[in-house]
């Protein structure tokens, strides 16, 4: 006797309000919660479509932002498949629940080849920018604590964007959100401007230059040793 077939997941029709939220937040819980398989092929659009009581249209919106999140696949004249049961969470956000510590570390060691790169790669105008940034962390340096590091990172920026590699500034730039707050905190709580003096001038006085000169060990090393005081300050303060 051939046993019969499991029935397939009723997902039941939705209620009017935005439809394509509502029809991937369906169909993820149906992933999600094991009524779909990894390996499973979902039913077609026009079957999802029938079931939920939406169009065709809707149903595809919500396949696509099933893989963004990475829960399925469409494979070619195949349909599509699951290929996870949880979400992949995006990098941002990722780097938004983050220890600032953990965050910094990987943002010292991409900036730290930028700064090779952009000795090897500067331009005038690169230069001038830098030169410009630089002069804008000074004024900042008597101001208030966002202020000065808007300043500060602005400058880091500059180096970055003068290693002419965009992979490298969107790295960056993803970076920013999730240090600034944390940097600001860590100024707030120790008075780091009161400890340094020129305000860390000197140091970046050193990376402006290194990099001015093209000379790509310096400003390698500069801006290691640089990153890695304000490491140490934000490990000891976790």
């Amino acid at each position: 006797m051939t046993p019969a077939k499991p029935s397939a997941p009723q997902l039941g029709a939705l209620r009017p309000s935005p439809l394509v939220e509502q029809a991937t937040e369906r169909l993820r819980d149906q992933i999600t919660g094991g009524g779909w398989p990894v390996g499973a092929k979902l039913p077609g659009e026009t079957t999802l479509a029938k079931e939920l009581g939406v169009g065709r249209s809707t149903v595809r919106e919500a396949l696509r932002a099933l893989a963004g999140a990475g829960l399925v696949q469409a494979r070619q004249g195949a349909g599509v498949f699951v290929t996870a049961t949880e979400p992949v969470e995006d990098w941002p956000a990722r780097l938004r629940a983050a220890a600032i510590g953990d965050v910094y570390e990987v943002r010292a060691l991409v900036e730290v080849q930028a700064a090779r790169l952009a000795a090897v790669r500067r331009t005038p105008e690169d230069i001038a920018a830098m030169r410009g940034a630089l002069a804008a962390r000074r004024r900042a340096a008597g101001g208030g604590d966002a202020a000065f590091v808007d300043a500060d990172i602005a400058l880091h920026a500059t180096v970055v964007a003068a290693a002419h590699n965009p992979v490298l500034t969107d790295l960056f730039a993803q970076f920013v959100p999730a240090l600034r707050q944390g940097l600001i905190d860590l100024l707030d709580l120790i008075d780091v401007r009161r400890e340094e003096s020129d305000h860390g001038d000197e140091a970046h006085e050193a990376l402006v230059r290194a990099v001015e000169s093209g000379d790509g060990d310096a400003a390698e090393r500069v801006a290691r040793a640089e990153l890695e005081v304000t490491l140490g300050r934000l490990v000891d303060r976790g």
